[in-house]
């Protein structure tokens, strides 16, 4: 199996649905590329710097932190060194411009309109946006503003179904629905939502196929138990026993003695 460019996700556009993770560990990075998952992303922070190259063979998306870059030349410092990391392709929710000047370099880019978490002051908060025909219009021209300025994708953030899907018949670009239906060319979660390890709020969007916060607890109710286990036998001498430790015969014990 060989990772999937660029150009064959564009290929893909319209004929199948393509599903997309985003991951925060490497061993949740090969686990993804293990099952198949066609895209994988994470945020280009120096601690998972290195997970494209652990995952060669699945299209491996990088994030530029929202708010970490203050101009163009930042971001495509950034860019260029996510891609020469292993990357395929980058996240970057900054504006038409900044996208345009990574474009110009040849940087593979996928862009965000609906519910951007850094800018939901502006559409009324954690909400869905495009169900009014003015939030509608907007997300449409952000769409086309994006698609001018070279992004080869977008990700349509909890926007209304059916605009997202007619967004998806009109632009080139492939479009990414997290939360958005399924008239787009590929479906989003985040690993957190989809393996159940959140205790809180599940997003209404995602669906949740394991729980992991009860594996944890579990888990850490296993921890304090051996330690409880731990502590009594070192109180109570059974720990250590003769087979957690070595000996010297007698003879030359008393020898060490006698010296």
């Amino acid at each position: 199996m060989t990772a999937l460019t660029v150009k064959d996700l564009l290929e893909a556009k319209g004929k199948r649905q393509l599903a997309y993770v985003q991951v925060a560990r490497e061993e949740e990075a090969i686990a993804a590329s293990d099952a198949g998952m066609d895209m994988i992303g994470t945020a280009f922070v120096p601690e998972r710097a290195h997970f494209a190259k652990a995952v060669p063979t699945s299209h491996f998306q990088f994030g530029m932190p929202w708010g970490k870059h203050a101009n163009a030349t930042e971001v495509l410092r950034d860019a260029m060194a996510a891609m020469q990391a292993g990357a395929q392709s980058v996240y970057c929710g900054m504006s038409p411009q900044i996208i345009e000047g990574l474009a110009r370099e040849g940087v593979p880019v996928i862009c965000h309109v609906g519910l951007v978490p850094p800018k939901a002051t502006w559409t009324g908060g954690y909400k869905a946006v495009g169900k009014t025909l003015d939030q509608a219009k907007m997300v449409w021209q952000q769409v086309q503003d994006f698609e001018a300025a070279g992004a080869f994708a977008v990700e349509l953030e909890v926007v209304a179904a059916d605009l997202a899907s007619g967004i998806s018949q009109r632009t080139s670009m492939l479009t990414i629905s997290l939360g958005s239906g399924g008239g787009c060319d590929a479906q989003y979660l985040f690993s957190a939502d989809l393996l159940g390890e959140n205790r809180g709020h599940i997003p209404r969007h995602a669906k949740t196929y394991r729980n992991f916060a009860a594996d944890r607890d579990r888990m850490q109710a296993e921890r304090v138990s051996a330690y409880k286990e731990y502590i009594a036998d070192v109180t109570t001498g059974a720990f250590p026993e003769a087979g957690h430790v070595v000996t010297i015969d007698a003879q030359t014990l008393r020898k060490v003695w006698d010296t």
